[in-house]
């Protein structure tokens, strides 16, 4: 049997997420009533508890807000490419809001492309789109000094 790398699971909530990452746009679900935002999607707002949303574009900037490098990889299809990193960011426009990924070199290259000396908290980062099994997953790469 065959081992695959985690895919996200897409439901109701969360499927205007993934249809924008595949358009290659962050986008963050907001209250439509308070307009604070919300990650992850969830049907009702925790403010105001208002059911109306929107989703709101989001410029993709971000800070490493913590990472690890997990030794030895937990799950066996992850082997082939350790050491890998999987970080959180912290939104530039919304620092409440925090996404998990991995730090790239390149949209398109492994997850062992970033060596972990690398990786610095604060550092900052943007996101590219990058598929996985069918799905555009958000990854982030260094920002360009």
């Amino acid at each position: 049997m065959s081992e695959s790398l985690l895919s996200p699971v897409l439901d109701d909530d969360g499927a205007p997420f993934w249809r924008y990452a595949a358009e290659g746009e962050l986008r963050i679900q907001a209250c439509a009533d308070c307009g604070e935002l919300r990650f992850p999607p969830r049907p009702c707002c925790p403010h105001c508890h208002s059911f109306a949303s929107e989703w709101r574009k989001m410029s993709g900037r971000g800070r490493v807000w913590s990472y690890v490098v997990p030794h030895p990889p937990l799950l066996p299809a992850y082997a082939a490419q350790a050491p890998y990193n999987a970080i959180v960011v912290e939104l530039a426009e919304a620092p409440r809001i925090r996404l998990v990924g991995h730090l790239v070199s390149g949209p398109h290259e492994p997850l062992d492309s970033v060596p972990p000396d690398r990786i610095r908290i604060g550092a900052r980062v943007q996101v590219v789109f990058t598929e996985v099994d069918g799905v555009s997953v958000p990854r982030w790469v260094l920002e360009r000094s």
